[in-house]
């Protein structure tokens, strides 16, 4: 899963532009994503410049 870290996004759009699976809303001044449609593919945290969305793994 991903998590934002709030109040940090600068709104570049590059996690949208890299999602496969279109699950990232990025409108006026607020970031989500939906979590029902990603896939856990981590390219929006990897593309990501100033480090706002985390991947967190579940301890299994």
């Amino acid at each position: 899963m991903i998590v934002i870290t709030p109040n940090k996004c600068d709104f570049c759009g590059a996690c949208v532009a890299v999602c496969p699976v279109d699950c990232i809303d990025l409108k006026e001044a607020d970031i989500s994503i939906r979590h029902d449609v990603c896939i856990d593919c981590d390219l929006c945290a990897n593309i990501c410049p100033i480090e706002v969305l985390e991947p967190i793994y579940d301890e299994k």
